[in-house]
C-alpha cells in the first residue's frame, strides 16, 4: 500500500484473492485480468496488502493450502491479523467458501463471487458469525445463481447478517461490477475479526 515504506510499524489489512479456473497455470500475468490484481495493475491503491496466489493447471483451490499461505503472509508481512479478508471469483468463489468452512476463525470477512458450496451449505452454522457479502449474476449459466442463493439462505436461517447482491443483467462476470463498487471496499475494510 502507499505509505507502507514510510512507517515500518504500521500494519495493513490483507486481502487474499482466489482466481477462477481460467487463470490457472504458471503465468502470473493472467492474474491481472480480474479482481483486486486488475485494480492494483490499473494503479488503484486499496490500502491493503493484496495476495494473488495462482493454482496450477488442472487443480482447484485447496483450503488447507490457502490457510497455510494466509498464515505465512500474516507472519512475514506487516499484516493486521484482525483484518484478513478472503475473496474469490467462480472457482475462487468456491475456494473462498470452502476455506472459510474449514477455518471459520481465520478471516475477518468473505467476498465470494459467483461461487457456491455444493452440499456444504448444510454446515452454514460453522460460519454464521463470519461477515460475508456474496455477488452473482442472475443470467449466469456457468455457475447457477442458486449456488449463492442456497448458502445465503442457509446462513440467514442460522442467524447470519450475510449479504447477497444479484445483478439482474449480469451473466458469469459479476465480479467486475462487484469489485468496482466502492461500497464493497468500504464494507470490507470496516470488518474486524476482534469486533465479533
Amino acid at each position: 500500500p502507499k505509505g507502507s515504506e514510510e512507517d515500518k510499524t504500521q500494519t495493513w489489512p490483507l486481502i487474499v484473492f482466489l482466481h477462477g479456473a481460467g487463470e490457472r497455470g504458471d503465468d502470473l500475468n493472467v492474474l491481472k485480468k480480474h479482481g483486486p490484481p486488475k485494480l492494483v495493475e490499473q494503479g488503484k491503491d486499496l490500502g491493503a496488502i493484496v495476495a494473488s496466489p495462482q493454482a496450477p493447471a488442472g487443480s482447484i483451490w485447496n483450503p488447507h493450502t490457502v490457510k497455510a499461505l494466509t498464515e505465512e503472509l500474516a507472519s512475514t508481512l506487516r499484516v493486521d491479523r484482525d483484518r484478513i479478508y478472503l475473496t474469490g471469483l467462480s472457482m475462487g468463489g468456491y475456494g473462498t467458501w470452502e476455506t472459510a468452512i474449514e477455518y471459520p476463525d481465520l478471516y475477518a470477512a468473505l467476498v465470494p463471487i459467483c461461487g457456491g458450496t455444493g452440499v456444504r451449505w448444510l454446515v452454514a452454522e460453522r460460519i454464521k458469525h463470519l461477515p460475508d457479502w456474496s455477488f452473482h449474476g442472475q443470467k449466469d449459466t456457468v455457475v447457477e445463481p442458486a449456488q449463492s442463493e442456497k448458502i445465503h439462505a442457509a446462513l440467514k436461517k442460522a442467524g447470519s447478517d450475510a449479504r447477497l447482491t444479484l445483478y439482474p443483467d449480469a451473466a458469469h462476470d459479476s465480479w467486475t461490477p462487484a469489485y468496482n463498487d466502492p461500497g464493497l471496499w468500504e464494507w470490507l475494510f470496516s470488518q474486524r475479526r476482534a469486533a465479533r
